[in-house]
C-alpha cells in the first residue's frame, strides 16, 4: 500500500505508516560493544536529524552493550541481526525497539518462532529484510536472474512465514543497489502489502555516486507515495546519509523547517569568491537553531546583476559584487557591505530570525 494506507508501528516513541511523517534512518559503523564511541557517533546523528538508528549485533554477547547505550540515547535502537537466533533473542531482551531480520537464514522454522514470540511478548516490530545480492538460488533460476519480481516474492514469502507465527508487526524492506530494479521493485511490492516500507538504494556508493543514486531511485519512489522510513547508504561518515536524507525530503516536500540553503552556479560575471562562500554558508547555517518549525531558505548569488532578483524567492540572501556584497531580506536590499562582512551579517540575521 502507499504510505497513507499502510499499518500504522511503533517503534520506540516514534510512529510510521498510516500517513505519518517519513522517518530517517542510518547505521552505525562502529563496534556496537564499544559503547563509548557508538553513543558518540549517535548522539552526532541525532544532531543532525537522525530518528531512528540501526545498530549490528554479530554475536549475542554484543546485544549486552544495547543495554548501555540506550541510557545515553534518544531515538529508537533497531538490533541488526543475521544467521544467529541467539542474536535476537539477546536484544529483545536487553531493550532492541525493533530488531532487523532475514526469517530464512535465522536457524529454521523452530527458531524463527522463538524470536517472533520473544518480540511479541514485548510488542518490538520485526524488519524484514531482503537485498538483490542475497536473493534465494530458486528464484534466480525461477526469474532467470536477479529481478523485481524476485525480489518481490521472497519479501512476501519471508513476511507469510513470520505471519504463521500469529504476528503482524512487521516493517519490510527490499533493497537493490540498481536504481531502476529498487524503483519497480518497491512499485510492485506497494500493492502488495499493508505493511509500511523501509526505503533505500544498497551499496549505493561513495558520496558523490551515491547521493546521486540514491536521489534519483528514493526520489521517484517517494514521490509515487511509497515509503515509510528511509536511508540513505553512503561509504562514509553515517552524518552524510542524514544531511543527504533531509535534503531528498525537503525537495520533495516532504520534510519541513530548518535552514535551506540554494545558491547559483558561477559565471564570468562572479567577482567574489562564490564557491567558498556558498560552502561556508551552508556549514555555518548546520549550528543554527531556528525557533520550533521555522523554515527559511536561504539564497547565496554570485552577483549583484541577477542576484537581488533571484534570491526574492528566498527568505533572506547575499549577493556578491566586486569585493562587496548585498544582503537582501524579504526580497529587499538590505544594505550593502564589503564582502568580508557579508557572513557574519548573515549569520546575526538567522541567530536573531523571527519570521
Amino acid at each position: 500500500m502507499y504510505r497513507d494506507e499502510t499499518k500504522t508501528i511503533n517503534i520506540g516513541d516514534r510512529v510510521i505508516g498510516g500517513g505519518n511523517p517519513i522517518l530517517i534512518q542510518s547505521m552505525t559503523n562502529t563496534p556496537t560493544e564499544d559503547v563509548k564511541a557508538t553513543v558518540s557517533q549517535i548522539l552526532a546523528l541525532e544532531e543532525e536529524g537522525c530518528d531512528i538508528i540501526r545498530c549490528t549485533v554479530p554475536k549475542p554477547e554484543t546485544a549486552q552493550a544495547i543495554k548501555e547505550i540506550k541510557k545515553q540515547i534518544h531515538i529508537p535502537l533497531v538490533a541488526d541481526i543475521h544467521f544467529d537466533h541467539r542474536c535476537a533473542l539477546e536484544a529483545i531482551k536487553c531493550g532492541a525497539d525493533k530488531i532487523r531480520i532475514n526469517p530464512g537464514n535465522i536457524g529454521g522454522e523452530e527458531k524463527l518462532k522463538e524470536v517472533v514470540a520473544a518480540a511479541k511478548e514485548r510488542g518490538i516490530p520485526i524488519r524484514v529484510g531482503v537485498n538483490s545480492g542475497s536473493l534465494e538460488a530458486a528464484l534466480v533460476d525461477k526469474y532467470h536472474g536477479v529481478t523485481a519480481e524476485g525480489i518481490v516474492e521472497s519479501a512476501l514469502d519471508k513476511v507469510r512465514m513470520i505471519e504463521a507465527c500469529d504476528y503482524d508487526r512487521i516493517v519490510i524492506s527490499i533493497k537493490s543497489s540498481d536504481v531502476r530494479m529498487s524503483i519497480k521493485t518497491h512499485e510492485l511490492i506497494a500493492g502488495k502489502t499493508p505493511y509500511p516500507l523501509h526505503v533505500g538504494i544498497t551499496e549505493a556508493g561513495t558520496l558523490i555516486s551515491g547521493n546521486i543514486k540514491s536521489a534519483v531511485g528514493l526520489g521517484v519512489i517517494l514521490n509515487e507515495g511509497i515509503g515509510d522510513t528511509i536511508r540513505v547508504s553512503l561509504t562514509g561518515d553515517p552524518v552524510e546519509e542524514i544531511r543527504s536524507a533531509k535534503l531528498i525530503l525537503k525537495s520533495l516536500g516532504l520534510k519541513s523547517g530548518g535552514i535551506e540553503v540554494v545558491s547559483c552556479p558561477t559565471c564570468g560575471r562572479t567577482k567574489i569568491d562564490l564557491i567558498g562562500l556558498a560552502g561556508r554558508v551552508e556549514e555555518m547555517t548546520r549550528h543554527i537553531k531556528l525557533p520550533a518549525a521555522a523554515a527559511v531558505k536561504v539564497a547565496v548569488m554570485g552577483c549583484a546583476v541577477n542576484g537581488p532578483g533571484e534570491a526574492k524567492e528566498a527568505d533572506i540572501g547575499i549577493a556578491g559584487g566586486n569585493g562587496e556584497g548585498l544582503l537582501i531580506k524579504g526580497g529587499q536590499i538590505i544594505r550593502k557591505m564589503p564582502e568580508g562582512e557579508l557572513l557574519d551579517a548573515l549569520r546575526y540575521e538567522l541567530e536573531h530570525w523571527n519570521g
